[in-house]
């Protein structure tokens, strides 16, 4: 029998009346998660599923924006032991997919909000993280490039939306920093967590599929062309190649050593899946690889019945609230 994963830091007991005063910032890669399947959803013509994983992931945001509040404002010795750790940065990541799955839906004055939310808690908890990275590290290591890249497909989003070229080139940046982030979290991760990780280690994969879908959104932009365009094309395609490696590594290592027992970080497992597949929808016009479309149509599919498994397996572990 497998030995049960390590609890993380403040991981709640119970789904009691304050179950979200025990949230750990893990738990914002469940916004994640319903944010990039309502995206994918969305790609796909699924308006009506697509709106209701938008209502989850905007009230779970709601829910912890107000205790990410309550820390800072009440509980200052939590806040910052928390803000260190990788998965502080969920903190921003959810913020910029709750923006762009909003900018997509004709809200762009909200969309411009969060954005520049997530650019204002983004230095904060980056420096904080830095601070503190070791080798050895779990997959939520390679949030620093989510977190980096996240912002990119947001700004990029936005500024496609509203032709501010200079959001544009911040989008770039972005991409490029959130490139070099993750190969300094490769050096740092811990790779026996590919075979012994709770959920956390798809983050490998994903970080490279958000980068293919912050490529996608800027090689489709007409600010660059010629050489600009074709590198930001091949950028975006090594970068989803890599992840669908990734992708096929972590789930031979899950069909070989299953880890069925429920953990807040399988939430980190359902993000990556619904990312890779959305980030093959996106890539499919603007690379010109057509067959990308049915993959990520697949890999949706996949996404959404992990989401379910995982929001199924929440409820039987914590089936009654307080006890």
């Amino acid at each position: 029998m497998n030995p049960a994963p390590e609890r993380p830091r403040g991981t709640p007991d119970t789904l009691g009346p304050r179950w979200w005063a025990g949230l750990p910032p893990a738990a914002g890669a469940a916004v994640m998660a319903a944010g990039i399947i309502s995206v994918g959803l969305h790609l796909t013509g699924h308006e009506a599923p697509s709106l209701v994983a938008l209502a989850v992931a905007g009230a779970l945001w709601l829910v912890l924006a107000a205790d990410f509040g309550a820390r800072l404002a009440g509980d200052r010795g939590r806040f910052r032991s928390e803000a260190d750790t990788p998965a502080a940065l969920t903190a921003v990541a959810a913020t910029a997919v709750l923006g762009t799955r909003l900018s997509l839906l004709g809200w762009r004055p909200v969309a411009v909000v969060l954005l520049a939310l997530a650019a204002l808690l983004w230095p904060g908890l980056m420096l904080a993280v830095l601070r503190h990275w070791h080798r050895g590290a779990p997959g939520a290591a390679f949030l620093v490039c989510v977190a980096t890249q996240a912002l990119a497909v947001l700004a990029a989003v936005v500024a496609a939306d509203s032709g501010q070229d200079w959001l544009a080139w911040a989008a770039l940046a972005a991409f490029c920093l959130g490139l070099l982030l993750y190969a300094q979290a490769l050096v740092r991760f811990d790779f026996r967590e590919v075979v012994h990780g709770a959920g956390d280690q798809w983050v490998a994969g994903g970080a490279l599929a958000i980068c293919a879908l912050a490529g996608s959104k800027l090689t489709a932009s007409p600010v660059w062309a010629g050489w600009a365009h074709t590198a930001l094309r091949t950028a975006t395609l090594v970068t989803l190649a890599l992840s669908l490696v990734w992708y096929a590594v972590l789930l031979a290592a899950e069909l070989a050593r299953p880890r069925p027992r429920y953990d807040i970080r399988r939430w980190a497992t359902v993000f990556p899946l619904g990312m890779t597949a959305a980030a093959c929808l996106s890539a499919a016009g603007p690379t010109g690889v057509g067959w990308l479309r049915p993959l990520g149509e697949i890999l949706l599919w996949v996404a959404l019945a992990a989401w379910l498994l995982t929001f199924t397996a929440l409820v039987r572990t914590h089936p009654g609230g307080d006890r």
